[in-house]
């Protein structure tokens, strides 16, 4: 990890490999049971004697066991081996794991700069009173005794930067970290050097104070964003891990990956589809919205086609498997937003911009000054007083805090709009935009349908089918319960009223038939509107209509981007028709419908290799992929994980219009970011031929370098009225 929190961002594919890898080797379980030493040596004794198993480790504080084993061991086998000799035992998920990593990341680099802060403060203290006339040895004992404190604490606290600095040299590069590391570096060596030859300054406060700015800065940064899983790994999660095999007449579990091509499985209502299949036997009606965007279930029957995360609403369904494991329709496209986080990964942020010329550049000027005055003086005390003082007054703490500063200011005023900025170069991205993409399932809309001619229909006709919608679950059925409601009618009663999976509800009143359902099942002409149809007897079918509702600020929204100049396009994998209406209530002129999860990822691929810069702004598993390949993207805080792990951006309220605001933000961010680096430049500039001159003590360069992140900082807030 880099101090500059831009310079951090390590390859997205190289990462996913890593836990793909882990994923295979490593399992973990929660063991709430265990409570002291004798605990942890029979669980760690009696996992590693199991077949297969390589490695166990038990933490105890974490009440958690992790197991290096084969891929053919399974969770299910240990926790029973664990259950066997009395100790409760539960598998955890990927998500919880990455939580905790995550929290004890930023634990870790708040314990490092409280540290540091600790240090800084005590050594200062001890700066003063050399400053204030301390003499001989009793200054030599205070700069002793700020070795003894500053030696340990850099050592714990500047981990992050050594570690960053030492991958980046041994990658054959340089990065911010590097200037960092050398500057600290050399202020420790030239301050135990005058401090050996009992010289006046020493410059301990120097090396602690960079420290600790920088790691403020950091743990803003890293304060600002959530840290995510992938959201490939996010897809792979929904994958069912258990299926229902029927083989002979019977059913038998096992494990999904355990399926071949053929085999017969039986999926009950509520489930997920485990595989890509077709319907052998059953009818029920299933809910697409994850990998379609339709808005409302579609019905199945025998000889349809079903694919991986599909759910099944209403009825059992046998499913003969077309596509097993990462032959899934679900598992491409966790291919596909791995291909495309690893595009995104490559990124360059404005800060490595600015490395790429800076650290060069600061190690060759503070080497010739070196050089220069130890030939000039022959004195290589003063040469290298001189040199420290170079690489102190051009360190990048004020380029370090550049980025960071500015996304912490820019990241509270989104917040407070209700967006939450998850990835750190997102605001550099966001203002680079000229196209925005929307989603309309979820995203434009609520998802979620209601009666739009309730007014023209009788009382007599909503009470009827109001008692026919009571006790189903399907979307239009529990509109119209709440149409009904909020109307003040009451339902009628009914005799024998059951659910048809796939059709709709039926029951007697008064001896006579009714239904409500699909227009084929109750005798009606289906029209281009979304419709449910009820049936009295031998009446003619009534028409209940619905639309979907728009989300808050979907209309503001669109027109504000429109006004900004930019292009607006709507692409989703609904109907025909209600992309269409849905384009023309918005004014949005470019639209796509029945897009396949691919299909949308291909055509925002396709804009940018056009040159466009596009925000994608979806939330459900179908919009995944093309949230990843977009330039930059936003889901709501409503959408699937998977949706939200994608996107670098979350809408935390319902209200799309802050979206339009925040490309203009992040333009204003960039602005800043541009004027700190040229702050720094400017202050660059004065400063440098002072040191180089011999102007400038390290002390003095110290001071110097503090004041130029102060003004960075404080133009950075000004960001936040």
């Amino acid at each position: 990890m880099s101090a500059c929190p831009a310079c951090s961002a390590a390859p997205a594919a190289e990462d996913l490999a890593e836990r793909a890898a882990q994923k295979d080797a490593r399992l973990a379980l929660s063991l709430p049971t265990i409570h002291c030493a004798a605990c942890i040596a029979a669980v760690e004794r009696r996992l590693a004697a199991e077949p297969g198993v390589k490695t166990a480790r038990v933490n105890l504080t974490l009440k958690r066991a992790t197991i290096e084993a084969d891929p053919d061991v399974t969770a299910r086998q240990l926790v029973q081996v664990l259950d066997d000799i009395g100790y409760e035992a539960h598998e955890l998920d990927a998500g919880t794991l990455s939580a905790t990593q995550t929290d004890r990341a930023g634990r870790e680099l708040l314990m490092r700069l409280a540290v540091a802060g600790f240090a800084s403060m005590n050594v200062m203290l001890l700066s003063v009173s050399v400053w204030s006339g301390a003499e001989d040895a009793t200054r030599d004992m205070f700069h002793w005794i700020s070795a003894a404190i500053t030696l340990p604490t850099i050592a714990f606290s500047g981990q992050p930067f050594f570690r960053s600095a030492w991958g980046a040299l041994r990658a054959g590069r340089l990065n911010m970290d590097v200037p960092i590391v050398l500057a600290i570096l050399l202020a420790l060596v030239t301050s135990l050097w005058e401090t050996t030859l009992s010289g006046e300054h020493a410059y301990f406060d120097a090396a602690l104070t960079l420290t600790f700015f920088l790691l403020a800065g950091r743990y803003l940064d890293h304060r600002t964003r959530a840290v995510a899983r992938s959201a490939a790994e996010e897809l792979a999660a929904l994958e069912v891990p258990r299926v229902t095999l029927l083989l002979n007449g019977e059913e038998r579990e096992m494990p999904a990956a355990e399926l071949a091509i053929g085999d017969i499985i039986l999926v009950r209502p509520g489930g997920r589809m485990p595989v890509d299949g077709e319907i052998i036997e059953g009818q029920s009606e299933l809910d697409r919205s994850l990998l379609t965007g339709e808005s409302l279930p579609v019905f199945a029957g025998v000889g349809q086609s079903v694919s991986a995360g599909e759910v099944n609403l209403t009825g059992p369904l046998k499913v003969r498997a077309t596509a097993v494991g990462e032959e899934t329709s679900l598992h491409r496209m966790a291919d596909l937003v791995a291909i495309a986080e690893s595009g995104r990964s490559k990124y360059t942020s404005l800060a490595d911009a600015a490395a790429k010329l800076y650290a060069p550049g600061v190690h060759i000027l503070s080497a010739l000054a070196f050089f220069g005055w130890l030939l000039y003086s022959s004195d290589m005390r003063v040469a290298l007083n001189i040199a420290a003082a170079v690489l102190i007054i051009t360190c990048p703490c004020a380029l370090g805090l550049a980025v960071p500063a500015v996304t912490t200011a820019a990241s509270g005023k989104l917040f407070r709009k209700g967006m939450l900025i998850k990835h750190e170069t997102a605001l550099e991205r966001l203002a680079q935009v000229d196209t925005v993409v929307f989603d309309k399932t979820g995203t434009l809309t609520e998802g979620a349908p209601e009666l739009t001619n309730g007014d023209a229909l009788s009382r007599a006709d909503m009470a009827l089918a109001m008692a026919l919608a009571e006790g189903s679950s399907h979307p239009l059925a529990r509109a119209i319960w709440a149409a009904g409601k909020a109307a003040g009618v009451a339902p009628l009663a009914l005799q024998s009223v059951q659910e048809v999976p796939g059709f709709g509800a039926e029951g007697l009143i008064d001896g006579l038939d009714v239904r409500l359902g699909r227009a084929a099942w109750v005798g009606a002409e289906a029209g281009e509107v979304t419709s449910t149809w009820l049936k009295r007897g031998n009446d003619a079918p009534v028409a209940f209509e619905f639309t979907d509702s728009l989300r808050a600020g979907a209309e503001e929204a669109v027109k504000a981007l429109k006004a900004t100049g930019k292009d607006v396009i709507l692409m989703s994998g609904d109907t025909r028709q209600a992309v269409e209406a849905m384009a023309l209530r918005l004014g949005i002129e470019t639209w796509v419908a029945e897009a396949l999860p691919s299909d949308k990822a291909e055509r925002i691929t396709a804009l940018a290799e056009a040159g466009h810069k596009v925000l994608m702004v979806g939330d459900g598993l179908n919009d995944t992929a093309a949230l990843t390949a977009a330039h930059v993207s936003i889901s709501p805080a409503s959408a699937l994980d998977a949706a939200r792990v994608a996107s670098d951006i979350v809408l935390l309220g319902g209200n799309l219009a802050p979206i339009a605001e925040a490309t203009l933000t992040a333009q204003s961010a960039v602005r800043r970011i541009k004027e700190n680096f040229q702050i720094a430049t400017i202050y660059n500039i004065i400063a440098v031929p002072l040191a180089v001159a011999g102007l400038a003590t390290p002390l003095i360069a110290a001071l110097a370098m503090s004041s130029s992140s102060i003004t960075v900082s404080l133009n950075a807030m000004r960001l936040r009225g």
